[in-house]
């Protein structure tokens, strides 16, 4: 046992003196969980939560038909603000959303006449179909509600449309978030647990890696062939030595989410701990194994980096996998990223409890031994 803690107490430092690593491990978190938690922000955006999207409306004499209106956009969690031409609000900037329409538009309708609307965002493009989305929801509801008080209360008017609404419901459509979930998974609260596992996995692939390589290249491995260390002990020492810097990473990333951030982990949270330790455990494997078959530090640099992204994305650290197409889903379900993101949504979003997610620990146990256990034999000191 001497010798395993000497051999990860010395990779430990020899890590963690490089800039690369000192970069990855202490700095570039938080820019990653502001920029990727700032541009998911709106992922979730009128997805049962409490907040109203504000938006601008411009109509010159909208007649009857605003109130109908101001009633479906609210209905699709849109805070309507109606002014009669778009002026610049602060320094010349527009407004975030715009929806147009037609002057006298009422007149129009019951003229009936063809009213022209139009939307303007300058949101993300994923944000921005979920909100067109939205906006044809309560436009196409607008004009069910025209039909129906023209067919049913006469002459079309303010005092028909205020009928029809009031009119008792037959059918009533009820809908809620499954499980338990409390909030949806985008920005930071999505951002914060999908880079902390894909760090931990970029850091171990690439300099644990590459640092295998270089002592093997070097002859530092072959020094330690003709000490009175066994192999097992070596490979030990190895393996303990990468799962230090994977838990240094995965505290790191936990404080600052925690307190920069303001990270909710939800009320398991050491389970959550738990999964995270499974995951580093096996970015340890992974990393160790990496710079057993890698033949160059750029060979291992360069398969770390595509290995760790290409993981990453399909894995749901990005994104919300909920939002990606079917395969990617399906896909998800297949990689160790994915069984991480779906163990810490569990935890976190949905709030499924500590036994939900031992499914996910059993199988990252099971990739750390496979992967383990491949390290061991490929493992050579020259």
């Amino acid at each position: 046992m001497k010798n395993i803690l000497f051999i990860a107490w010395q990779d430990v430092r020899n890590q963690l003196r490089q800039g690369s690593t000192l970069l990855w491990v202490f700095v570039m978190p938080p820019i990653f969980f502001f920029f990727i938690g700032t541009v998911t922000g709106g992922f979730s955006s009128g997805l049962g939560g409490e907040q109203a999207t504000p938006i601008t409306v411009v109509a010159e004499s909208p007649g009857f038909l605003k109130n109908q209106i101001d009633l479906r956009l609210a209905a699709n969690q849109f805070e309507a603000e109606w002014v009669a031409s778009l002026e610049p609000t602060v320094e010349g900037e527009a407004p975030t959303r715009t929806l147009s329409f037609d002057a006298s538009m009422s007149d129009k309708v019951l003229a009936g006449e063809q009213v022209q609307a139009s939307y303007e965002t300058s949101a993300n493009a994923l944000t921005r179909e979920f909100e067109e989305i939205r906006i044809y929801r309560a436009l196409y509801t607008v004009l069910a509600d025209i039909v129906v008080a023209e067919a049913t209360t006469g002459p079309l008017s303010g005092e028909a449309l205020i009928a029809l609404n009031d009119a008792p419901r037959v059918w009533q459509l009820d809908v809620s978030p499954a499980g338990k979930r409390i909030d949806i998974p985008s920005g930071f609260q999505q951002a914060v647990p999908g880079i902390l596992v894909m760090f931990t996995l970029l850091v171990l692939l690439t300099s644990s890696g590459t640092m295998l390589v270089q002592e093997r290249t070097q002859g530092l491995l072959r020094r330690l062939a003709s000490a009175p260390i066994s192999k097992a002990e070596v490979i030990a020492g190895k393996w303990d030595g990468r799962m230090v810097l994977a838990a240094i990473q995965i505290l790191v990333a936990l404080i600052f989410g925690t307190y920069l951030f303001s990270m909710d982990w939800g009320p398991n949270l050491g389970m959550v701990i738990l999964v995270l330790v499974a995951w580093g455990g096996f970015c340890a494997s992974a990393g160790l194994w990496l710079g057993t078959v890698a033949n160059t530090q750029a060979q291992a640099g360069g398969l770390g980096v595509l290995a760790a992204n290409a993981l990453a994305a399909l894995g749901g650290c990005w994104w919300p996998i909920e939002v990606t197409p079917e395969w990617m889903q399906f896909v998800q379900k297949l990689l160790p990223t994915g069984w991480t993101m779906d163990a810490l949504h569990k935890l976190i979003s949905f709030q499924a409890g500590a036994a939900s997610v031992i499914p996910n620990i059993a199988m990252l146990l099971f990739a750390t031994m496979f992967f383990g256990g491949l390290a061991v034999r490929r493992f050579r000191y020259e």
